[in-house]
């Protein structure tokens, strides 16, 4: 820092602010190598579940480790996937008298969980890769407005994340090759998806590379 301003003239006061700010950056992504390297170490026992939920469109492995941190592994703490979704704080209050509806704000919780999966469902609506979520964004948002249509969605991956946390199962919902896709992307889908779900058994050792006979079922 001090060599590429060379030629300028810096008082001695101003010379111990520099050092001291570079010392200061050190410090911080030291820290911050150090916090990675613990993290690491921390959810190494969940790397499956953290790799099943990087199946789900928009989830990247910051996103994954964030709402395993918040959720766990063990969905059995949820009676439903209905409850889960009422515990983050994705589901709309039924405020409700005299057959009259009062509010459907959202409910107050999942302080850190809740802003995870919005976050995610904008990754997932963008994604140029699978449009499974996009699709059904832009027909709740003509519908709902695109704030309730993004807490749809987010509702929507929390409740996928669910059942595939409880069953070991990877992103494959069961209309996932029923919306609106042309034949050539639809069959791109299914592909990647079926390899997804091979590498997944290959990780887990229920199979062997070797005995999955068709090449073109071999993860890429």
């Amino acid at each position: 820092m001090l060599e590429s301003i060379e030629g300028y003239q810096m008082t001695p006061e101003q010379q111990y602010r520099a050092r001291l700010i570079r010392s200061h950056l050190e410090f911080v992504e030291n820290s911050i190598n150090h916090l990675d390297t613990m993290l690491n170490t921390l959810v190494a026992p969940y790397e499956n579940a953290i790799q099943l939920l990087c199946t789900i469109p928009g989830v990247d492995r910051t996103s994954a480790i964030t709402i395993i941190s918040e959720i766990g592994t063990d969905m059995t703490h949820f009676t439903s996937s209905k409850r889960l979704c009422c515990w983050a704080g994705l589901t709309p209050g039924n405020n409700e008298s005299a057959g009259k509806k009062k509010s459907v704000r959202i409910t107050r919780a999942g302080v850190y969980l809740k802003p995870a999966l919005v976050q995610v469902a904008h990754a997932a609506v963008k994604a140029k890769d699978n449009p499974y979520y996009r699709i059904k964004y832009e027909r709740i948002a003509k519908r709902r407005g695109k704030k309730r249509a993004i807490i749809a969605i987010a509702r929507m991956i929390l409740t996928a994340i669910y059942h595939m946390l409880s069953t070991g199962e990877v992103f494959n919902p069961c209309d996932l090759y029923q919306v609106d896709m042309t034949v050539e992307l639809r069959d791109k889908q299914k592909e990647k998806a079926l390899k997804r779900a091979v590498s997944l058994l290959i990780s887990q050792g229920i199979v062997q590379a070797s005995d999955i006979l068709d090449s073109t079922l071999k993860p890429a």
